[in-house]
Order: structure tokens, then C-alpha cells, then sequence
């Protein structure tokens, strides 16, 4: 019996040590412009960057300025992918192909600090056949700023500054993730490391010390045993 109590409030203590990194690891958050694709009636995350896609005539790209975790909760842009509602007065013309481009710099609340977000627009681009997404968007929405990785930081001058910072649990801007072939950023080892993908050093040290006390305890029952 008296085993078990010792056991139970060392487990108690690792599930304290524990509990820290897992809270974290909900808190964290990009601020970045995320790559869509419509299909006329809804938004799919894009699996490529605007650097490597090429669009057909009649594509709609969406570009969306928020706050996100990852791609499974970006915020998508709120205009939906028409492209004859952006395109329809634009005829098609042979050498080029048309892209219809939304771009919706989204809400105060994921504003950086001092900066309010511009009004949502939809253009259309006409380019070359070959063009990617990037040189659609080129087109249409200058002037863009990309950092020394050719990650998109800011698109019509917004945001003035910053590129895919980490948003810690009181909004503060924290790291900056590595450029990833997408637009939306990976974290690095480090960010890695406080989001949960690894433990700890101090989590390590505390399970080091528990396991040391779980064995000296078992010891010191077996000699009062005996």
C-alpha cells in the first residue's frame, strides 16, 4: 500500500512537468499570407508555393493574411473563387491566359502591431502561358516583398514588415520559421522542440529525477521488509 501511495504522487509529479509543453504546443501560431486555389465554389490549401504552380486560363488563386497554427486551421479568403465574377469582363486572348486573383488581407485581430489591413481585392491577370501564380499575382498586386528565402511577406505593401513570425499565447511575435515550398512557413528544431515535437531538456531533467526517487523509494521498502 504504501508503495502504491509513493507511486501515484510520482506520477502525479510527471504529469506536472508534462502538462507545460502541451499548453504550449496549442498556443503557438504563424502570422503569414497562405496560397489557395478555388474550383469556382470553394477554397482548397495549395500543395505548392505561388513560385512553382502554373495555373491554366480560367484559375482562380486566393492569397489570405492571418494567424494559423498550420494548414488545417488557416483561415481561408472570404470571397468565393469566381473567376467570371473577377474574369468575366476580360476576353481571352491567344498568347496568354487569365487568372483571376483574390486577395484578402484579412481582420484587425491578425494585424501586427501598429498596421490596419487594407480592403480585399479581386483582380484579374493576364500573363503568359507559362506564368506561375507568383507572376500573376505580380501582375495585379504590387508591390510584393519577399525575404532572403523567397518567402511571401507581403503583398499591395502589407504587412510593411515581419515574414511568417511566430505568434506566442499573448500575440507577441516570437521566431521565425524556415522557408518551406509552400506559403505557408515550417517551423524550425527549435520551434520543433517548445511546440511538443520533442522534449524538453527541462521535461528530460524532471522524468531523470523522478525515475531516481521511484528507485530509491523501492529500495528503501524492500530493506524495511527485510
Amino acid at each position: 500500500m504504501r508503495r502504491a501511495r509513493i507511486l501515484a504522487v510520482l506520477l502525479a509529479f510527471t504529469g506536472a512537468l508534462t502538462v507545460p509543453g502541451t499548453g504550449t504546443a496549442q498556443a503557438a501560431g504563424y502570422r503569414y499570407w497562405s496560397f489557395w486555389e478555388g474550383d469556382g465554389t470553394a477554397w482548397t490549401y495549395a500543395t505548392q508555393g505561388p513560385a512553382l504552380a502554373r495555373p491554366a486560363d480560367g484559375t482562380v488563386n486566393g492569397f489570405r493574411f492571418a494567424v494559423s497554427a498550420d494548414s488545417q486551421d488557416a483561415a481561408k479568403p472570404r470571397e468565393t473563387p469566381d473567376f467570371a465574377a473577377v474574369c468575366g469582363s476580360t476576353p481571352a486572348k491567344s498568347g496568354s491566359k487569365r487568372i483571376a486573383v483574390v486577395v484578402d488581407p484579412g481582420t484587425q485581430a491578425d494585424a501586427p502591431d501598429g498596421e490596419r489591413p487594407p480592403a480585399p481585392r479581386a483582380e484579374c491577370a493576364r500573363v503568359a502561358p507559362e506564368a506561375t501564380s507568383a507572376d500573376a499575382l505580380a501582375a495585379v498586386a504590387k508591390p510584393l516583398r519577399y525575404n532572403s528565402d523567397a518567402l511571401l511577406c507581403g503583398i499591395t505593401g502589407y504587412p510593411k514588415s515581419g515574414c511568417g513570425e511566430q505568434i506566442s499565447v499573448d500575440g507577441a511575435a516570437s521566431a521565425t520559421p524556415s522557408t518551406s515550398t509552400s506559403s505557408s512557413p515550417t517551423p524550425t528544431a527549435s520551434d520543433a522542440d517548445e511546440a511538443g515535437g520533442t522534449p524538453s531538456l527541462g521535461i528530460l531533467a524532471g522524468a531523470a529525477a523522478v525515475l531516481t526517487l521511484a528507485t530509491a523509494a523501492t529500495w528503501q521498502a524492500r530493506r524495511r521488509r527485510a
